[in-house]
């Protein structure tokens, strides 16, 4: 009894002890919390439930630094720097009027493709971040509730109000863009469509509708064209092309005088980058819209983009002088939106060091410049929004030349030439309101200022008597001519229009400045006017101009069609470029592409280092390459192969490598392929080819191709030809052959003759489900063995091998007629 109660004490003593020390360690815990600072919440609902106890909001703001993080590294010279290669950065573009044949044209046909001749860029940055911004906007739950991981909205700050004012600003002007494009469009719905802007090209470039069979009917009827048989010959003028060359656009770097923009890149660049010490990157260091703007900032981004063409001017103009070309016309969109109500801008004193050395080079060398303003800068419009348009795009461009001081006489000849534009339903009221426009000009304008005659509303016969009136010269059009012209007075061609030419020069001499013309031709497929106003992208014969005429050749080949007409009828300087050669160019710092090869095993390795101390290279995996100086990029190299064939343009890029292995029954595309790409990788398997082609056929061949019953017959025997499977038989190779059979023939055995089952179900009775024709085509020849009793006819021609029995027949087999007698005989005994 008393050690029971004993124990009951005891283990009382025990439980008592434990509840004291889990008391103390409860105590000492909440303790250490109390003294502790409060810990960070990430979630929502915590973030709330500390903002309701009191918690200050800068300790759940504060940001987690990296610490091992290394600084970046500060480049001066490129702070901020714009890449302005349309090749790396997508938002630099070609400008539209500089690709086409014609500043004013407007027709993808027509341009030159210099999007299919770079490389493809890097994806844009915008459409990544747009991408982020749905993806944090969608971050909600099915019904609509949100995820406890959702930020909470911060308060609006500096920087996000500027970030908003900014986008806002962006969509303002789109929005307002899209009206005004609204606008316009009905305004030429209501009013029945001007022709003029119907088109929209003065050079006609567009496809435009499909024509009316009777109206290509008609105009292929029409009188044919006289045309002169007058040659300027020998040549004493300058040939000339528009903004682009061809040439040097695909060089590496570009060199190009049109790079240019959108307005939505402008209002963006009005933000600092994120990191202003660094380049711009299309993707990795753009403009932070959370930074506030800066029109100045803006500003600075389209002036880079200016300053970039104009010094491409010189290594252009010296490029032409190298090879006889001593006119070019400058691009209208060198200076982006330069004349633009809004965000237009002057040139000085930005541009104008760089356009005096232009013009200092252009003035040594003594080539001419001009512009053509585009379509949309008619003085003769009725709506007063048009005319200040034109007015300060008239002032854009007299600006331009002017900054470039040139010599006197140079000066004089740097025009401008414009279209008269549409009709607007009269033209005696629209040469009117053209007169009242042209006396408010500047005198600076009114000494540049040229008219064109045009191949929609404006002919010669049209334009010559103002211009008469106004002492403004006139830019006779051969292409534009032979579409548009006074039927009443010549007729279509080169012919007729000579008689004008005294008046015409008149025109120039009387401003002492030199006279030009402008010359192309329609495509050989055109019949209608609207398709012949479509430039051929090499013109093939010279007008019956001056012989020393400064003559304008407005083709989509532009250097490339000078070259054309140079080459063809021997005019100075024709002997001075030479061929390309196809996808590979000498004047460029491309790198040159690594051989690949295997990796050295341990073993080839470790004597190496024992021998040398590290391991040795091969010198054929160094490729060395002579490094073209930056004044000789682009020039041709030393033989000067600036000149490809025609449509050959592709051969300006290096061929791209083909992936993959030859599909299986792919040969004779492959082969067909090689022939219509030949290049110096496949000369060989074409020599093969060539050389398999042309071996003679056997005559067991021809033997076999007379006997064919259909066209699957001859093509089961073609195909066994280019197998390698038959041959051309030589003397020699026939007389071997046929030993061969006559040996063979002796050898078979004529008393022993094969199971006549066997025989039956080797060679079937022709049927209709036998002459079905499922056999595969690739099925070898199999023919029925001779009886005993069957004797092979006296030929005098060479035995044939004969292919081994097939459980399967031919075509021909199947469809030649046997006699089964003989196995029937033998079933019987």
């Amino acid at each position: 009894m008393t050690s029971s109660r004993s124990l009951d004490i005891l283990l009382d003593l025990q439980r008592l002890n434990r509840e004291l020390q889990t008391r103390d360690v409860v105590a000492t815990v909440e303790a250490t919390k109390a003294k502790m600072p409060p810990k960070r919440r990430r979630s929502t609902a915590a973030t709330s439930t500390a903002a309701a106890d009191g918690l200050p909001n800068r300790v759940l703001q504060t940001p987690i630094l990296p610490n091992s993080a290394p600084p970046l590294k500060k480049r001066a010279s490129l702070r901020g720097k714009v890449d302005t290669n349309p090749d790396q950065n997508p938002e630099i573009v070609d400008g539209k009027y500089a690709l086409r044949a014609s500043p004013d044209a407007d027709e993808k046909g027509e341009a030159f493709n210099a999007a299919s001749l770079v490389p493809a860029s890097t994806p844009v940055s915008v459409a990544k971040t747009n991408g982020e911004v749905k993806k944090e906007a969608s971050n909600e739950g099915v019904n609509g509730i949100e995820t406890p991981t959702k930020k909470q909205k911060k308060s609006s700050t500096k920087s996000s109000v500027a970030a908003k004012k900014g986008s806002d600003e962006i969509k303002a002007f789109r929005a307002e863009q899209a009206a005004k494009k609204a606008a316009e469009v009905k305004v030429k719905k209501e009013n029945g469509g001007e022709e003029w802007d119907k088109r929209l090209d003065p050079d006609g470039d567009e496809e435009g509708p499909v024509e009316d069979v009777d109206a290509v009917k008609l105009e292929a009827g029409r009188p044919p064209p006289v045309n002169s048989d007058y040659l300027p010959l020998p040549w004493k003028g300058r040939l000339g092309y528009a903004c682009l060359n061809t040439y040097l656009r695909t060089s590496n770097p570009p060199i190009f005088t049109s790079r240019t923009c959108r307005i939505a890149s402008i209002l963006e660049h009005r933000h600092p980058l994120k990191d202003p010490s660094q380049p711009e990157h299309a993707t990795k260091n753009r403009p932070d819209k959370s930074q506030p703007a800066s029109i100045e900032r803006g500003q600075r981004y389209v002036e880079e983009l200016s300053l970039a063409n104009i010094r491409d001017i010189p290594k252009m103009l010296r490029w032409n002088d190298k090879y006889g070309i001593k006119f070019m016309r400058l691009s209208s969109e060198m200076f982006p939106f330069a004349s633009h109500a809004e965000y237009g801008y002057k040139l000085a004193p930005f541009a104008s060091e760089a356009l005096a050395e232009v013009g200092r080079v252009a003035g040594e060398l003594g080539h001419r410049l001009s512009t053509h303003p585009g379509q949309f800068t008619q003085l003769g419009s009725p709506r007063a929004e048009v005319i200040a348009n034109a007015i300060r795009d008239l002032e854009y461009h007299d600006e331009m030349l002017s900054l470039l001081n040139l010599p006197d006489q140079a000066n004089r000849d740097a025009v401008m030439i414009l279209h008269m534009g549409g009709t607007f339903g009269d033209k005696t009221s629209t040469l009117s309101r053209f007169r009242t426009n042209y006396a408010s000009l500047s005198p600076s304008i009114k000494s540049r200022l040229v008219l064109e005659n045009d191949d929609v509303s404006w002919s010669v016969h049209d334009l010559l008597p103002v211009c008469e009136e106004l002492n403004i010269p006139l830019c006779l059009d051969f292409h534009h001519h032979n579409i548009i012209f006074d039927s009443s007075q010549l007729r279509e061609g080169t012919h007729d229009i000579t008689a004008l030419f005294p008046r015409i020069r008149a025109t120039w001499t009387r401003k002492r400045i030199t006279q030009k013309m402008h010359y192309s031709e329609p495509c050989p497929e055109a019949i209608t006017g609207r398709q012949r106003r479509k430039h051929n992208p090499r013109p093939a014969t010279l007008p019956p101009c001056p012989d020393d005429m400064d003559l304008m050749i407005e083709a989509k080949g532009k250097e490339q069609a000078v070259f054309e007409l140079m080459r063809r009828f021997k005019l100075p300087g024709w002997e001075r470029f030479n061929d390309i050669v196809p996808f590979e160019r000498d004047d460029d710092n491309r790198p040159v592409p690594k051989k690949g090869k295997g990796k050295k095993t341990k073993k080839q390795i470790e004597p190496e280092i024992e021998e040398f101390g590290e391991e040795a290279r091969d010198d054929e995996d160094v490729v060395v390459k002579d490094v073209v100086p930056e004044e000789e990029i682009g020039m041709g190299g030393k033989e000067n192969r600036v000149y490809w064939p025609p449509g050959m343009e592709e051969w300006l890029r290096p061929k791209k490598r083909e992936v993959g292995g030859k599909k299986k029954g792919d040969g004779v595309g492959n082969e067909e392929e090689m022939f219509r790409n030949p290049t110096p990788a496949n000369f060989k398997a074409r020599q093969e080819i060539t050389k398999q082609n042309r071996k003679l056929l056997g005559d067991n061949v021809r033997e076999r191709l007379g006997e064919a019953k259909c066209v699957e017959d001859v093509k089961r025997v073609l195909e066994e030809i280019r197998g390698g499977e038959m041959v051309a038989e030589d003397p020699v190779a026939g007389k071997r052959q046929g030993s061969v059979a006559t040996s063979r023939k002796k050898a078979t055995p004529k008393s022993k003759p094969k199971s006549t089952k066997k025989k039956a179900k080797d060679v079937p009775t022709p049927s209709l489900s036998t002459m079905s024709g499922d056999e595969d085509e690739g099925e070898e020849l199999s023919l029925p063995e001779l009886s005993d009793d069957f004797e092979e006819p006296h030929t005098d021609k060479k035995p044939v091998l004969k292919r081994a029995v097939s459980s399967r027949q031919s075509g021909r087999a199947r469809g030649k007629k046997m006699s089964y007698a003989e196995d029937q005989e033998d079933e019987e005994m």
